[in-house]
């Protein structure tokens, strides 16, 4: 209703001819790498291709991001999981968002979330026209924003077969929980916290119902002025004209959108519940239990009361102790721990790389007992 969001960046893919993937590179050991192109919308988006460098691929995982640019050449990004899936014998395809890398197009912070899943559609649908190695059984693992990303591509696609979630989302957007959960480590006492987070609730609620500007200004006064707020949130400051053409154009098409109905967040898949209620794939999520970017614990239960009770797919649920956002060790989860040093160079939590190796052999390649 504000500013531009700051959504945190996390950390959220053989036999192709020259002519269609270009040029082949060798990556010692585990995969051979190249580049391809696909259409999708107005953009042509460029990618990389991992083949196991030993034969064959029995499965194929897409990698779809989180929030943010990428730079996947540059960044070497999910290198570690690309070079020990491929060793196991699965292609890993992965593509720079439009506007970044070699992408063609304009990044955009905001892209709507069919959008993205319509990439990761037009993706499936290059791979397989291609008979890239492992098309013929095809997954998604995805981190953070891919957490809606993922479920929309894979309800309109029933034959994308498993999905591996890492920090997945609940319903909702994370702007409420990052203030409640990253508040008090800037130092808010819980009563500041409390105070700011009821502002940021009776703000949106005047908004929302039409309520005038005036009265939005005297029910915000902290909030407005606190820096942290802006930083996790956006800036609640906001003119009066800005204000009141805002609420015009949200007023005009607010049936169209859903609010949770305790935080007034926006919901950023309508009737979500039943979209993962619907999918009949085998599942693990990844959880870290220090994660104050998004409400872990709504997810799990998400999952639980959704995909766990589908009688035609399975649900693998592992949570670390100690681990934040982006899966590394941490000691209290801060979003700026997550945005800093410890993103990049982070270690990631205890059976992190294992619990996925091993899922992916009983769920996707159905074997046991090999080492990696």
């Amino acid at each position: 209703m504000t500013a531009t969001t700051k959504y945190t960046v996390i950390l959220l893919i053989a036999n192709l001819t020259m002519l269609a993937c270009g040029n082949v590179k060798e990556k010692a050991g585990t995969m051979v790498t190249r580049d391809f192109e696909f259409i999708s919308g107005d953009n042509k988006l460029s990618g990389i291709i991992d083949q196991p460098a030993k034969g064959d691929a029995k499965a194929l995982i897409l990698f779809v991001h989180g929030s943010g640019p990428t730079n996947i050449r540059m960044e070497n990004r999910y290198l570690d999981l690309r070079q020990r899936f491929t060793k196991l014998g699965i292609t890993c395809v992965v593509w720079d968002k439009p506007g970044n890398g070699r992408s063609e197009g304009e990044f955009d912070q905001n892209q709507p979330l069919q959008e993205s899943a319509r990439e990761v559609l037009d993706a499936i649908a290059y791979l397989r026209s291609k008979n890239v190695p492992g098309s013929t059984r095809i997954g998604i693992w995805g981190t953070s924003r891919s957490g809606w990303v993922a479920p929309i591509a894979m309800s309109q696609d029933p034959e994308i077969e498993f999905w591996i979630s890492v920090s997945g989302v609940p319903a909702e957007d994370n702007k409420y929980y990052l203030m409640k959960s990253n508040l008090p480590l800037e130092g808010r006492t819980q009563e500041e916290t409390q105070l700011l987070l009821k502002e940021w609730v009776r703000g949106r609620q005047i908004f929302m119902q039409g309520g005038a500007y005036d009265e939005y200004l005297n029910a915000t006064g902290n909030l407005r002025k606190d820096t942290s707020v802006v930083y996790f949130a956006g800036d609640p400051e906001i003119s009066r004209e800005e204000y009141e053409a805002e609420q015009k154009a949200f007023l005009e098409v607010k049936d169209q959108y859903e609010f949770d109905q305790e935080t007034l967040s926006l919901v950023m898949v309508r009737n979500f519940d039943e979209t993962l209620s619907g999918l009949n794939i085998d599942v693990l999520a990844l959880l870290g239990e220090k994660d104050t970017n998004v409400d872990w614990r709504k997810t799990k239960q998400l999952y639980e009361s959704t995909i766990g009770k589908n009688p035609n797919a399975s649900l693998t649920i592992q949570t670390f102790p100690n681990a934040n956002h982006s899966m590394n060790i941490s000691k209290t989860g801060s979003v700026r721990e997550v945005e800093g040093r410890l993103m990049r160079d982070g270690k990631k939590a205890d059976g992190f790389y294992k619990i996925q190796l091993d899922w992916l052999r009983k769920n996707v390649l159905s074997e046991t007992g090999k080492d990696y």
